[in-house]
């Protein structure tokens, strides 16, 4: 065995959380070592976020054709060439891709191919060689999560990351789980002319949203033909001739081509020597405190394995405040609850905040809550969706929640997340301008009408 130099800062995962705490820490001065098993971007950029986005896309633009003569365009819709959909999803990828590679060596970053494991609080060890550094910061990501005894086989039973591998759309598809990932993939899905049904074990879809958000989405899948079925726990699959046979609790039966398994997503922590050397784990997930330290002197964690969101934006978070933790500029520590959420489906659900639901457990009976539809907003008309803005505000206090469903809202969470992160009371919000048409005035009129103004809507 080989010994290396040592580092600053050696970073076990090249993900969203692993690669922001590589660039953050060398902005910062420290020399930073990376190591990475697969490729630099990790699950969000290769199998995640951005190609499930791309489809998701693919598959807008197929229903804007489908439907353009509502909009007085004369179009023919032909199909979906699903190699030409892959080609232009991993066209993406690959440029996001070579932009990070390219990154990475700017920030002078040594870049370590293969699959470490922490052999000391102070080393990691890649492919028999040791390296050691003076802060382990630990960024191993996530891996799509099955149920007991359903067995992935990667063709009539998938996870998501095969289902974004696929040469050509499936004829009809079992999607079992209805969180963000079933609900995405189900939009898409649809869109690109498949026939779906969602399984559901919690009592609604997109069950950690707020109540009024599932319903909707509830509502613009049914219009869309996209079947699903909640409060109902999966048993077994069988395989058929053809595909799949499910059965649900209660004995109810489904048959499809595939089965996507959409359950979430665990953490990548087995065989990789965290409880050897003292780092505490609860179900695989590494137990941190609010500063991101794992207990085990100097080594921390962040992304997919700490416990909470499992979003690319809050490891990048991380990893920005661990590198200047290390750093010692004493960062303020992350409010979870201040991390926006989007499910990217047809409608969007975008979110900031407490749920109502939530705020009254906090906040008591007090809570205020106001809701603008968006058939009163001008270019939300002209886009054809609907949805709404909804606010949850704590008794005669800021705002807490803010939920909204409809095209593009993924957009105006930008405006949301500052909105709550700044604590705004609704008259400080009232007295901004917002464009005229834009959707985020949807967002200002729901403001206006909470803080007794309101002029487009009876108060």
């Amino acid at each position: 065995m080989s010994e290396t130099s040592s580092h600053d800062v050696v970073v076990l995962g090249g993900g969203s959380g692993g690669y922001a705490t590589a660039f953050r820490a060398t902005e910062l001065g420290l020399s930073v070592l990376l190591v990475e098993k697969d490729k630099v971007g990790g699950t969000c950029l290769h199998r995640g976020c951005i190609p499930t986005k791309a489809l998701l896309h693919a598959g807008e633009v197929a229903d804007n054709t489908r439907e353009a003569e509502s909009f007085g365009v004369q179009a023919t819709f032909n199909g979906v060439d699903f190699k030409a959909v892959n080609a232009y999803k991993d066209g993406v990828v690959s440029r996001l891709y070579k932009g990070l590679q390219g990154l990475v060596k700017a920030h002078k970053i040594t870049y370590v191919e293969g699959e470490g494991k922490l052999v000391a609080p102070n080393a990691v060890e890649v492919n028999g060689t040791r390296y050691e550094g003076r802060h382990i910061v630990l960024a191993t990501g996530s891996y799509s999560k099955s149920l007991p005894g359903l067995e992935i086989d990667g063709t009539k039973v998938i996870t998501s990351e095969h289902a974004l591998s696929l040469d050509t759309a499936p004829a009809s598809a079992i999607v079992l789980g209805g969180g963000v990932i079933g609900c995405e993939f189900a939009s898409a899905w649809k869109s690109l002319g498949v026939d779906v049904t969602i399984v559901e074990a919690l009592p609604r879809l997109l069950a950690v949203e707020d109540e009024a958000s599932s319903k909707m989405v509830e509502r613009a899948f049914r219009k869309r033909k996209i079947a699903f079925k909640v409060g109902k726990p999966f048993e077994q699959v069988e395989h058929t001739g053809n595909g799949v046979k499910v059965t649900l609790k209660g004995g109810e039966t489904l048959e499809a081509e595939v089965l996507l398994v959409a359950v979430g997503r665990g953490p990548v922590t087995a065989n990789l020597g965290y409880e050897e050397q003292g780092v505490k784990l609860d179900r695989g997930f590494v137990i941190t405190d609010e500063r991101l330290r794992t207990g085990v002197p100097n080594v921390y964690a962040v992304g997919d394995i700490v416990p909470g969101l499992q979003l690319a934006h809050r490891g990048f978070q991380q990893g920005i405040f661990v590198a200047e933790e290390i750093a010692g500029l004493n960062p303020p520590v992350i409010d979870e609850n201040g991390i926006p959420r989007v499910t990217y489906c047809d409608p969007e659900v975008a979110s900031m905040g407490l749920n109502e639901a939530k705020a009254r457990e906090v906040y008591g009976d007090k809570v205020e809550t106001f809701t603008y539809d968006l058939a009163g907003n001008g270019k939300s008309q002209i886009l054809k969706t609907q949805g709404f803005v909804k606010l949850v505000r704590a008794p005669e206090g800021p705002v807490v929640g803010i939920h909204m469903v409809g095209s593009r809202v993924s957009e105006l969470v930008g405006e949301a997340q500052l909105i709550y992160n700044w604590e705004a009371y609704p008259a400080d919000v009232a007295a901004l301008v917002h464009g005229h048409p834009t959707q985020s005035e949807a967002l200002g009129e729901a403001f206006l009408a909470l803080a007794g103004k309101p002029l487009h809507v009876h108060g």
